[in-house]
C-alpha cells in the first residue's frame, strides 16, 4: 500500500527560476467523499487514476495508489467525471534532499500558488525555502478535491 505524507505551504515569493521542470496538469475526480478520492490527471503527456484515502487521526500520512493509463483512457473518463477540473501549472523545485512541487492554478483558481513537500516520516526535518509563507496543511479549503468545487 502506498502511503502520502506532504506538508503543503502558501507562496509568498518568486520561484520559477528555481524550477528544473514544468508541467501542465489537467484533473478532475470520479468520486469525492469523506473517505476517499478517486482523482484522475493529465500531466503533460502521462496520465494517471489515483486513489487517496482519508488522512489517519491528528496525523499528515494518508492511503495513496497512482496507477498509470494511458492518456487516451483518460480523455474518455473524464466524461464520467463531477463537473468542474482544476488546471495547473506545476514546478519541480529542487530543496536539498527533497523535489518542492509548486501549483500555480489557473482558471477559475487563477492567483493561488501552493507549494507541496513530501517526506518519508510526519517528523523529518526539512529546510524551507524563504519564498515558502503559511503553511496550510490539513486546511481543507487549500486541497485539489476542494479547489474544485
Amino acid at each position: 500500500m502506498g502511503k502520502e505524507i506532504e506538508r503543503k505551504f502558501l507562496v509568498k515569493g518568486e520561484f520559477r527560476h528555481l524550477a528544473v521542470r514544468e508541467i501542465k496538469v489537467i484533473q478532475t475526480y470520479l468520486s469525492i467523499d469523506d473517505e476517499k478520492i478517486i482523482r484522475l490527471r493529465i500531466a503533460d503527456d502521462k496520465a494517471f487514476l489515483t486513489v487517496k484515502g482519508r488522512a489517519q487521526e491528528n496525523s499528515i500520512t494518508r492511503s495513496e495508489w497512482d496507477i498509470p493509463i494511458p492518456v487516451s483512457y483518460a480523455d474518455e473518463m473524464m466524461k464520467l467525471c463531477l463537473p468542474g477540473k482544476i488546471v495547473k501549472t506545476r514546478y519541480l523545485v529542487p530543496n536539498g534532499m527533497h523535489i518542492v512541487e509548486v501549483d500555480v492554478f489557473h482558471d477559475k483558481n487563477e492567483g493561488l500558488i501552493i507549494a507541496e513537500i513530501e517526506l518519508q516520516s510526519e517528523n523529518e526535518e526539512f529546510e524551507k525555502p524563504s519564498w515558502l509563507g503559511e503553511e496550510v496543511t490539513g486546511r481543507p479549503e487549500y486541497y485539489n478535491a476542494n479547489l474544485i468545487k
